[in-house]
């Protein structure tokens, strides 16, 4: 039996993994990570569950990256910290993933293959061919995995791009043959389902940064993903046309160019790169900054340049700041805040989708269309986006005439079985999500985070007391500390009460002969809890502490 066994990437945008497996035998595509939403107090990452692999780790044959995107190879040193299997990819995909890596000190423990798209591979029952596609990040490939049951066919993350900065088109003739030679199972990338007719040109941002640079009269500001090595090539570009420096900001960034000008994905002109400690040694409309912080992030370039927090750099009225990507979903808020902080310095902020300063490296309905007209498949799971685009995709399968019965629409650990060329659903596995908080992986669940957001919406309230551990009197206290809840001194009477309703509660106790600790905790946090709700309307967190004499 041929499972297909989504992990991460299947009703969300982010932390994309799959697992393909065939009897004692599997592979796994692409290991990413997600960025915390704003519930997730405290969280630094968001990885997939992968205890399902852990518990078949035997069977496992190799991790196959599609790219080097964070989304789907950020959660790699977590898996390889677990298990030890080959890691193949590009050259470019492996360059992005070393630097990873080599950040938690694994790079000499990890066995990485680079392929390329004449490349097969053979890992058990699994025979893996590589298909180059256009994206935002050079070096992305789709798959095309021949199995005991048929062939499937992933498209990795797509569009078809016809002028693309690096010269390689999506290879459409592969998908072709495919089609021809007969596909049991396409996948397809699901992100801009939504969006009608095709997605622009990369090309086409060159030519809007182009005017933007002419127009400005200070510095220009352009932030952007660090991978994005087609946008960074067009910035670079740009301002060497346009006769101006270029100086690089935030930390990830700087480690992306220097990876992609070493293996030659990305060509810098002239002697246009300068150091940021140089941007003040030239006039203001000389100056072009490269940044990170696209989506808002706290400790970006971008936020501590909209806080005047930036060591090198304070904008000024009249600067031009570029915000040349999308928000990802649940980024929104964040990255709103920082546009706000840029107009409020008195930049010039260009974000809208009409500025053409952003293009996205999904494809759209048509370029969908085409890719489902020429692959052909027996079956269709749409993959990579939430759950609405996952669904019109499958509503664009169905009316190219799949029928409806060989379409699957599944979110993470719904599994999909094949046996002797027939789908159907199979045994659901754990697939929800892993936090990293600091040097803990998984430790944090649902329960801590639950704590964390009532304890930021609602405050706690500690009731400190001393017992006499035979009788149960009170021998000291009650004290109250109170945290985002009420302060204290402005409080007197709550508080006095409250220490009132707490004796009262510890008196009950004794006489009924009740002096076991978490029973005593247990009758002090219901009684004050109920207490405070009837005063204030609000439930903070009570925390008895007793201290046994």
């Amino acid at each position: 039996m041929l499972k297909i066994i989504p992990l991460g990437g299947f009703g969300e945008v982010g932390k994309n993994m799959l697992i393909i497996e065939y009897e004692n035998d599997l592979i796994i595509i692409d290991a990413g990570l997600m960025f915390p939403d704003d519930e997730m107090l405290g969280i630094d990452l968001v990885l997939p569950d992968f205890s399902y692999v852990l518990r078949n780790k035997r069977k496992v044959r190799g991790v196959f990256l599609t790219h080097g995107h964070e989304d789907h190879t950020g959660a790699l040193p977590y898996l390889l910290k677990q298990i030890n299997t080959p890691v193949y990819g590009t050259r470019l995909t492996l360059g992005l993933a070393k630097d990873k890596l080599a950040e938690h000190r694994m790079l000499d423990d990890v066995n990485l293959v680079e392929i390329n798209t004449e490349s097969v591979i053979d890992a058990g029952p699994f025979n893996v061919s590589f298909i180059h596609v256009s994206h935002s990040v050079p070096d992305g490939v789709g798959l095309a995995i021949d199995t005991p049951e048929g062939t499937i066919v992933l498209s990795g993350d797509f569009k078809l791009d016809t002028t693309p900065v690096d010269g390689w088109m999506t290879e459409l003739n592969k998908f072709v043959k495919l089609g021809d030679r007969g596909v049991l199972l396409y996948m397809g990338d699901s992100t801009n389902a939504e969006s009608p007719g095709g997605t622009k040109t990369e090309k086409s941002v060159g030519e809007a940064l182009d005017r933007v640079f002419k127009d400005a009269l200070q510095r220009v500001v352009v932030c952007c993903f660090s991978s994005h090595i087609h946008r960074i090539q067009q910035v670079l570009d740009m301002a060497y046309k346009n006769d101006r420096k270029v100086a690089i900001a935030g930390r990830s960034m700087r480690n992306n160019v220097q990876i992609a000008t070493e293996l030659g994905y990305l060509n810098i002109p002239g002697n246009t790169i300068i150091g940021l400690h140089e941007v003040n040694d030239y006039p203001p409309y000389e100056i072009v900054i490269i940044a990170t912080g696209s989506q808002g992030e706290p400790m970006s370039a971008l936020a501590r340049l909209a806080s005047h927090d930036h060591k090198h750099i304070k904008l000024v009225p009249g600067d031009t700041v570029v915000l040349s990507a999308t928000p990802v979903p649940g980024n929104e808020k964040s990255v709103a805040r920082t546009i706000d902080q840029l107009f409020r310095i008195g930049t010039r902020v260009f974000y809208e989708e009409g500025s053409g300063v952003h293009v996205s490296g999904h494809a759209s309905r048509e370029e969908l269309r085409l890719m489902l007209s020429l692959v052909k498949p027996k079956y269709f799971i749409p993959m990579h986006g939430e759950y609405r685009h996952l669904k019109h995709h499958t509503d664009l399968a169905s009316s190219m005439g799949i029928p409806k019965e060989n379409i699957f629409i599944v979110e993470n650990g719904n599994v999909v079985t094949f046996k002797q060329g027939k789908a159907q659903p199979g045994r659901n596995v754990s697939a929800g999500a892993m936090f990293v908080d600091g040097l803990g992986i998984g430790d944090i669940g649902d329960v801590v985070l639950r704590d964390r957001m009532r304890l930021s919406r609602d405050g706690v309230f500690i009731v400190v007391v001393g017992i006499n551990r035979q009788t149960g009197q009170i021998i000291s206290g009650p004290d109250i500390v109170s945290r985002g809840f009420v302060y204290p001194k402005e409080t007197k009477d709550l508080i006095e009460e409250a220490k009132t309703d707490v004796i009262a509660t510890l008196e009950q106790c004794a006489s009924d002969s009740i002096i076991d600790e978490s029973v005593l905790k247990m009758h002090i946090r219901d009684s004050l809890s109920r207490y405070l709700f009837k005063s204030t309307r609000r439930r903070p967190m009570v925390m008895p502490v007793i201290m046994e004499v």
